[in-house]
């Protein structure tokens, strides 16, 4: 079982509600959510435990998400290379336009990019390896109520490879000294419903690196709000040495 709050209907009976105002172009759609208990897991706590229940809990949606018939109807963004550090065409802005991303460091940025690219390539997009998933299921989105990890805010919910959400756990922490034990955790939880090959396992650091550089373009077109600003320089700063040790191992 998934936990994930529960919507609301309206009065009118329906969970989707539009609303209108007259600085809107066009009318939006909401839905409202039950409160959920919980709290939100810290990258100092012990996470050993939570990331194996977080492993089998994303082995669950993803098992969902094969077998699910979704309808003629149902769109979602996609993420995949093009569309995360392509040049053309990324959600989230160009990873050369992150905060201080000189010249210097778009070189090995680009060198990165590019091993990324090649080796996704040949991992391919076959429906085993890619398909709807989560997409962010960083700290920030989940909850933990006591053995039970929680999964909120579904927003960039799209179409993806299945180990990216093996990525995205430890988001903006991709750097700490912890990282590798807690994706072991998650391997193992992840191991309880679906089998991980070998290859699979062989592109979760491809997939933590994307991730990295996908948010160094977020923090960079997103400069405004109060999560680039507590991440900013900083976070492109130790950037460099996981682009570096990634391009050792798998260069």
């Amino acid at each position: 079982m998934v936990v994930t709050p529960a919507p609301v209907k309206g009065r009118d009976g329906e969970i989707i509600q539009q609303l209108g105002h007259a600085r809107l172009p066009r009318p939006r759609n909401i839905v409202l959510f039950d409160w959920e208990t919980g709290i939100e897991p810290g990258i100092g706590q012990d996470l050993s435990g939570p990331f194996e229940v977080l492993g089998e809990v994303t082995a669950r949606m993803h098992l969902h998400a094969r077998q699910w018939q979704w309808p003629a109807w149902f769109t979602r963004l996609t993420w995949d290379f093009e569309t995360s550090l392509g040049e053309d065409t990324p959600h989230w802005g160009r990873w050369r336009d992150g905060m201080g991303v000189d010249a210097e460091r778009a070189r090995l940025f680009g060198r990165t990019v590019d091993l990324i690219g090649r080796r996704l390539a040949a991992y391919g997009k076959g429906p085993e390896r890619f398909g709807l998933i989560h997409c962010d299921l960083r700290l920030a989105n989940l909850l933990i109520d006591g053995k039970a990890v929680k999964v909120i805010d579904f927003d960039d919910c799209g179409f993806g490879w299945y180990m990216y959400d093996a990525a995205t756990p430890v988001s903006f922490y991709e750097h700490e000294p912890q990282v590798p034990s807690l994706i072991e955790s998650w391997k193992t939880g992840y191991r309880r419903v679906i089998d991980l090959s070998r290859e699979d396992e062989a592109e979760i650091p491809t997939f933590v690196m994307l991730r990295r550089l996908l948010l160094v373009a977020w923090i960079g077109s997103h400069a405004e709000t109060d999560l680039a600003k507590s991440m900013g320089l900083a976070y492109t700063d130790g950037t460099v040495g996981l682009c570096e040790d990634y391009l050792r191992k798998f260069g």
